[in-house]
């Protein structure tokens, strides 16, 4: 299992020393170092990397919010904080969550489970980023027929139980075949392709239009989902100019 390296950083031993139990407790964790100020955490990075950062916002000298603007955009961080005023500020620095305190483990779990989702989307699209290039269709079964498809020409899928409708461009009705996205998430090249919804996968080089949380494809609205969102975030930013 690769485990998702992170720190915990907090002014109050007690919320501290919760965070760290909290780690300490699930198995796809490794927590490499416990701080009770940003600035120590500040120069334990200068000489180590991490995944995610476990980041109280009120302390004093510097804030969760100040550090938060310092890191590099690999470091990803969840707020913890006994105040929701500064929500929107959290997620305006595309935070991947931010947790209210007193946190429960059961809050905690369910958290750090968004995270790992997506960490391993991140790492699974760099993985396959090398044979992207290499792969330019693939066949599905429909109709009691086999089709090629190009995934130049690929829209998105959209599943239904087990089933999917797949849309082109170009074309108003869709393929609909035998598959879980699940499946079909992990035949195509991630680099292209990416999940931003239980039940959407969209092409990467086919989005024209992002409207808040959906992206347009016609008349179509494709929601972002939460789980989604900040791998979703994650690209948007690394193509914006």
């Amino acid at each position: 299992m690769n485990k998702i390296t992170c720190i915990a950083v907090d002014d109050e031993p007690l919320a501290l020393g919760l965070m760290v139990s909290h780690i300490a407790k699930t198995p796809f964790l490794e927590l490499k170092a416990g701080f009770d100020n940003p600035i120590d955490a500040s120069e334990f990075l200068m000489e180590n990397s991490v995944d995610l950062i476990f980041l109280d916002i009120q302390m004093p000298d510097l804030t969760g919010t100040e550090f938060a603007r310092t890191l590099n955009d690999d470091c990803k961080v969840i707020f913890t904080t006994a105040y929701d005023k500064y929500a929107v500020e959290g997620f305006q620095l595309h935070a991947l969550d931010y947790l209210l305190k007193p946190i429960s483990y059961e809050v905690f779990l369910n958290s750090v489970m968004h995270a790992k989702q997506y960490f391993d989307m991140v790492k699974g699209s760099d993985k396959n980023n090398s044979v992207d290039t290499q792969v330019d269709f693939l066949f599905i079964k429909a109709d009691y027929q086999i089709h090629r498809i190009e995934l130049a020409n690929i829209l998105y899928f959209e599943g239904l139980k087990d089933y999917i409708k797949l849309y082109l461009a170009g074309s108003d009705k869709p393929i609909v075949f035998h598959a879980t996205m699940k499946s079909m998430e992990e035949k195509l090249p991630a680099g292209r392709f990416m999940r931003i919804h239980r039940s959407y996968i969209v092409s990467l080089s086919q989005i024209k239009t992002i409207e808040h949380d959906r992206i347009i494809f016609g008349d179509k609205r494709i929601p972002v989902s939460k789980a989604y969102k900040p791998a979703f975030d994650d690209f948007v930013r690394r193509k914006f100019l």
